[in-house]
């Protein structure tokens, strides 16, 4: 059995790591600190050490010092994690046996694959494509499910949602679930029940300050039927969703002023924490895969009233061998549909003559099921959670970066060309 020493401050990330690990039949020991760590490396002589760059009572450097000096462990190779570190740390850290450098808040399948490298393992994770978001709004905490169902990071859920809670000081927030669009694969049963299981146990134990934002038969069929959830409301209107959460009176549920408060209380974060996990895999933000995706013949649609917004789109676009329409309103954009069948729409939502929520919805009434992606100068989140209600699941602020466009347009359409 291979054994694995994890040098990190954070009980959280500690704790999602070594869980993480312990189900590939690896044994994981913990140093809660700098100095901690250095002793274990002394007792346990590791396979492999995972450590932070920041640490107290030693520093990194000291522990990899003794790391060194030890003719048992000098060559056990190290995984070195750190929010940021210039070049020249980076190349001082080689001559200790550092075989990788990881930017926090990490990717989970960067790091398996690196360890399945190192160690010499099968390492496996969930193949299905899924895009999960987690954030905060005041006291509402809200969670994206995009694409599919991904056990991985339902799992990976859990720590963000503790993690968010703890950065945010919301301990009881309300939360609004957002399944617009999903495809429900094989074992979605088995996969909903982890996501709604993981939400009560994690964020919110009282199902009725739990919504649903979906138009999915399936979906409510599932909470209707569970003994767990027939409590959790569903909605595909999302003003029903947020006056239900906004209106609830929590002394409903609470019982003295305090519980009242936490409930209520809203707060930014703290400052003295950073986000450790990243819901993102490696794969999915990069630029390389991306282009990759993209090649292909594609038609596209650019609508927007403004001429440099929608040259962008199509110069970016054309060297993946896209065609791209260009439209000046989303009238002119409406008229073409019966004429032609789009893989893709970049659509602006302040526009003359038809708006875009006006251009969902005309798509909504028609039934035509149209990959959308919008973008606005505007950032209010009930403009983008409108959208979302349309089934539009990327949303762009202006101005737009060619590498942004790239990869929001491969997370939608993902490898299809």
């Amino acid at each position: 059995m291979k054994k694995i020493l994890i040098i990190e401050e954070s009980p959280l990330f500690r704790d999602y790591l070594g869980r993480k690990l312990a189900e590939y039949d690896i044994e994981v020991v913990h140093g809660v600190n700098g100095l901690d760590g250095m002793l274990k490396i002394r007792s346990e002589i590791p396979d492999l050490i995972i450590m932070d760059y920041f640490l107290t009572r030693k520093s990194a450097l000291e522990v990899l010092q003794e790391k060194l000096r030890n003719p048992n462990t000098k060559n056990v190779p190290v995984i070195m994690m750190a929010t940021k570190l210039g070049s020249k740390h980076i190349m001082e850290l080689a001559k200790f046996g550092v075989r990788k450098v990881f930017t926090k808040p990490l990717k989970l399948d960067a790091l398996l694959n690196t360890l399945s490298g190192l160690l010499g393992i099968s390492v496996t994770i969930d193949p299905t494509p899924s895009i999960i978001e987690a954030h905060f709004n005041e006291e509402i905490l809200f969670i994206e499910v995009a694409q599919g169902l991904n056990t991985e990071k339902i799992v990976l859920l859990k720590y963000k949602i503790k993690e968010l809670m703890s950065l945010y000081s919301v301990p009881v927030p309300k939360v609004l679930l957002m399944l617009a669009g999903i495809e429900l694969g094989d074992h979605f049963r088995e996969k909903l029940d982890l996501l709604f299981r993981t939400v009560l146990e994690e964020a919110q134990e009282n199902p009725q300050l739990i919504k649903v934002l979906s138009s999915s038969e399936k979906i409510s069929d599932f909470l209707r039927n569970s003994k767990d959830y027939a409590s959790i409301g569903v909605t595909d209107s999302l003003e029903k969703a947020m006056d239900d959460l906004i209106g609830l009176k929590p002394d409903t549920f609470a019982h003295d002023e305090i519980a009242r408060e936490r409930i209520l209380s809203s707060s930014a974060p703290t400052g003295e924490g950073q986000e450790s996990i990243t819901m993102r895999f490696e794969g999915e933000n990069s630029i390389t895969k991306a282009m990759g995706a993209l090649r292909g013949n594609a038609l596209v649609a650019a609508v927007d009233d403004d001429m440099v917004i929608r040259t962008l789109i199509s110069t970016v676009f054309q060297s993946a061998g896209w065609t791209i329409d260009q439209y000046e309103d989303g009238k002119a954009f409406v008229d073409s549909l019966g004429e032609k069948n789009y893989d893709l729409v970049f659509l602006d939502l302040m526009m003359p003559n038809m708006n875009g929520f006006q251009v969902l919805q005309e798509l909504k009434t028609r039934g035509q099921e149209i990959p959308v992606i919008i973008f606005s100068a505007l950032s209010k989140k009930e403009t983008v959670l409108k959208a979302q209600e349309y089934g539009v699941r990327t949303y762009l602020r202006k101005p737009l970066k060619p590498e942004t466009l790239l990869q929001k347009a491969a997370e939608v359409l993902g490898a299809t060309f």
